[in-house]
């Protein structure tokens, strides 16, 4: 049975989240739920923490150097199932929090706004550290969790002992948004402008697996995971809010979602592409069918100690998932900067 901080906050959702998430967009129905095979995790944790009640997996000693694992979309906290005993063995305590409309993580009020925006996300892991009285962390992560890291480091570098970032400095500029891009890139992020239609919200929300087995086999081409594998993360896509979050988080970042007027101060900070300061290391796969930037694009954003490895032998988008030994080096790595 998993531990939990708040059951009675955490019965707040239920059918009413499910009405809100459709009603928001236009949709009915959720991702179906998978067969789930055994957590590497064992038993997750819960706790409230700023609007959520967030379902993390904590591994290693209590008394370890903390370390936060982020993951992407459209992934869960199984991209670190091999990342995280490595790090265990060697001390740390390994914190993998499923991010808002994943997994076991809930909205603490049905009456909340299932918004996606880049900063918010990041004051989720802010709330997190808070809650867990973790004054500071080394962060590794990639894709929504990259951005969501480099977000932390840039605005809160008191809170990041190191980072280590896949694909580098992903924050988005709202000023930005709006201006086209060349037809291959604009091509490149085909599943955005799906996803901005009403028959792309209903069509992720009936083919919630098979929509992430597609991404998985595009942005990781020479990754061979099987359906069990598959199976286990596609267990997390059925929160009630994955949808609601998932549409909102790429119709912001077009331009074609409002976010809060009480986050706008923070998003004109990232704006100005603030720089990261704290020890970084970056990494990229030779195979990643994702978009990604070229290292030497956003090498400027790094001013501290700072280290970028290319990783060869097949490796995509998934890096921690495909390549779990050298993602936990770098994570030993930058803590040691």
């Amino acid at each position: 049975m998993q531990e939990n901080i708040s059951q009675q906050r955490r019965r707040l959702i239920g059918s009413a989240a499910v009405a809100l998430a459709a009603s928001q967009f236009g949709i009915m129905g959720l991702a179906r739920a998978q067969a789930k095979p055994a957590s590497p995790f064992g038993a997750l944790k819960q706790i409230d923490a700023g609007l959520l009640n967030v379902g993390y997996a904590d591994v290693g000693p209590a008394d370890g150097k903390p370390v936060i694992l982020l993951h992407g979309w459209p992934y869960d906290i199984h991209a670190f199932s091999e990342v995280a005993p490595i790090l265990a063995a060697a001390g740390y305590r390994v914190i993998i929090p499923h991010l808002r409309g994943h997994g076991t993580t809930r909205f603490l009020s049905n009456a909340t706004f299932r918004n996606a925006q880049q900063s918010v996300v990041a004051l989720d892991i802010i709330a997190l550290m808070d809650a867990l009285k973790i004054p500071q962390a080394v962060i590794g992560a990639f894709d929504w969790g990259a951005r969501t890291a480099c977000i932390i480091a840039a605005l809160w570098p008191e809170r990041v002992k190191g980072l280590v970032s896949v694909s580098g400095y992903l924050v988005t500029n709202i000023d930005t948004r709006a201006v086209p891009l060349p037809p291959k890139a604009e091509h490149d992020w085909w599943y955005q402008y799906y996803l901005a239609t009403d028959r792309g919200a209903a069509g992720y929300a009936k083919n919630t697996r098979d929509f992430a087995k597609y991404i998985w086999e595009t942005a990781s081409p020479k990754w061979k995971f099987d359906a069990a594998t598959l199976d286990r993360s596609a267990a997390s896509f059925a929160n009630p809010d994955h949808v609601a979050i998932v549409l909102h988080n790429y119709r912001w970042r077009q331009g074609a979602a409002a976010g809060e007027a009480q986050y706008d101060a923070l998003e004109k900070r990232l704006a100005a592409a603030p720089v990261i300061t704290v020890p970084t290391i970056t990494m990229e796969g030779d195979a990643n069918g994702a978009p990604f930037p070229p290292p030497a694009s956003y090498r400027q954003k790094f001013t501290g100690k700072y280290e970028h490895r290319n990783l060869s032998g097949g490796i995509g988008h998934n890096l921690p998932q495909e390549a779990p030994q050298a993602f936990a080096q770098a994570i030993l790595d930058v803590a040691a900067m």
